[in-house]
């Protein structure tokens, strides 16, 4: 229990005012004198136990199974977008800020790491964006060619970063330039048009939700009045777009060192995002029967983007399947007493199919505590997640988890959330063989067609705490349990095998330059 002496009136006039409660206060505050649990991982979840496999021919069953069934569903495609592009060019910035006062930056004739500043700027013709930078510089009476003869880099990197010219590192993600084109080169947020056009070929509207950031908004609605007409008439496809903001009430009150509300200059308290986990309560807010989540940098230019749509429809159409028996199995089981035949069937399903391992309890239930047992368990949200082979990329592994109560399910889980002085759970971490590049199949109506409260099966011992600073001062910072972490910890899950070629992602400008990303001649 927090002091009361710790707040001012002034203080919950501030808290009340994002629509936190003071019960959430007194928990967050707990939690960063608590700390939060570690997972306990009880095994990796690869092709051998867990992780689903298909062969080609089931592959194509299913992906003609999603185009039958979809248009009997209200389908979405939810892309978390809310994040400023900043951290994919902090290389940039920190050259920039060592360079700045130099007239000159000639480079050595080497080739420089894939990840340098000088890589960026040996290739910086291949950029999509290249072509504005021209521009904006001519504007301002800068020759961008001239800057780049004769070695004249700091206006240019200037001019990409910051509000005299492209100001990309104070974009979103959605707006930058990734792909060239012969008639359009294109953004994030247009590579994300495109392919939801080609997944929703078969239905008359694609059907899109962003999440955004308010200072973002005004330049996000701009772009999407260039884009939607060129789109619409590419792919004869109509789209329905619609966007929300991370709600003020998910921000979570910073601390310093001794776990006291750490105070802006001006003595108000300082709330800080409550991180992309904070996004649950977004996608609770969609009216939709299907969602497929994708983040907002893991796109494909359409040269290459088949894969990423044809195993976005194998997905969905293993999803369309398992719902299908698991809402045949709870009608059965609404009846309450059944077969022993019956509930031997829906239990090897939820083994083998689910991959859920019941507890020693389960097996001392009579029939009726079976029976409510196995209801419990099948009537939540269901997610069918793309599990990529681990080749060093950073992204959640899949692991069956014991929870707090015991239950082992297959969740996705960071690094971070691993206790690495833990020699067997470190053990266990090195022998995941897969990884999880955010591609997301989700269901969040119940088999009555009612939308299940996402809020429900939540795990909020999941969350992070991290370290901050502010003003030059050390803080305490929390967050939320990840959207695809702790966030949907009491969800259904299913991990599915799908090839490296779907996973794309842009997590620093110089990735653009990957193969995969430039235009193929």
């Amino acid at each position: 229990m927090f002091e009361e002496k710790m707040f001012s009136e002034k203080d919950w006039q501030q808290i009340y005012s994002k629509g936190i409660t003071r019960e959430q206060i007194e928990i967050q505050l707990e939690n960063f004198r608590n700390g939060f649990p570690f997972a306990e991982l009880a095994k990796p979840s690869t092709p051998l136990s867990g992780l689903k496999s298909f062969d080609e021919e089931h592959k194509h069953n299913l992906a003609i199974y999603f185009i039958e069934n979809s248009h009997f569903h209200q389908i979405v495609k939810f892309v978390p977008a809310s994040g400023a592009a900043t951290r994919m060019f902090s290389h940039l910035h920190t050259w920039l800020e060592k360079n700045k006062k130099s007239e000159c930056q000639p480079l050595a004739d080497t080739e420089y790491d894939f990840n340098s500043p000088e890589y960026f700027i040996q290739n910086i013709r291949k950029f999509a964006f290249f072509g504005d930078m021209k521009s904006v510089m001519a504007a301002a009476g800068y020759d961008l060619e001239d800057c780049i003869k004769h070695h004249k880099y700091v206006p240019v990197i200037d001019f990409l970063l910051n509000k005299k010219g492209l100001n990309y590192s104070g974009l979103p993600k959605a707006l930058i330039k990734f792909h060239t084109y012969d008639d359009i080169n294109r953004t994030a947020l247009d590579e994300h048009l495109a392919e939801a056009a080609e997944l929703c070929r078969d239905l008359d509207t694609a059907d899109i939700h962003f999440s955004i950031s308010p200072e973002h908004i005004e330049k996000f609605e701009a772009q999407l009045k260039i884009s939607l007409p060129f789109f619409e008439q590419f792919f004869k496809v109509k789209y329905r777009i619609s966007h929300s903001e991370q709600k003020t009430s998910t921000d979570i009150i910073a601390v310093d060192n001794n776990n006291q509300p750490f105070r802006n200059a001006d003595g108000s308290l300082l709330f800080r995002p409550g991180g992309h986990g904070a996004l649950i309560y977004n996608l609770n807010d969609i009216d939709a029967d299907i969602v497929f989540i994708k983040n907002i940098d893991n796109v494909s230019p359409d040269y290459i983007a088949n894969d990423s749509v044809f195993y976005k429809k194998v997905l969905a159409g293993y999803l369309f399947s398992i719902r299908y028996q698991i809402y045949e199995f709870l009608r059965i089981l609404d009846k309450g007493s059944i077969s022993d035949t019956a509930l031997a069937k829906i239990i090897g399903f939820v083994i083998k199919e689910l991959s859920h391992e019941l507890p020693e309890k389960f097996h001392s239930f009579d029939n009726t505590g079976k029976v409510n047992y196995l209801h419990s368990l099948l009537n939540r949200p269901i997610r069918v997640c793309g599990m990529v082979k681990n080749l060093g990329e950073p992204g959640g592994g899949p692991f069956f988890v014991k929870d707090q109560q015991g239950n082992i399910s297959q969740q996705i889980v960071e690094s971070s959330q691993i206790d690495h002085k833990n020699e067997q759970q470190l053990r266990i971490m090195k022998q995941s063989t897969h990884f999880n590049p955010v591609d997301l199949i989700c269901s969040i109506k119940d088999y009555k067609g009612k939308k299940f409260d996402l809020l429900q099966f939540v795990d909020p011992a999941t969350g992070f705490i991290t370290g901050k600073t502010k003003d030059g001062r050390p803080l305490k910072a929390q967050e939320l349990p990840g959207l695809w972490n702790g966030a949907m910890a009491f969800w259904n899950t299913i991990f599915v095998e799908v090839p490296i070629s779907t996973f794309n992602p842009v997590k620093t400008v110089n990735d653009l330059l990957r193969k995969e990303h430039l235009k193929q001649n």
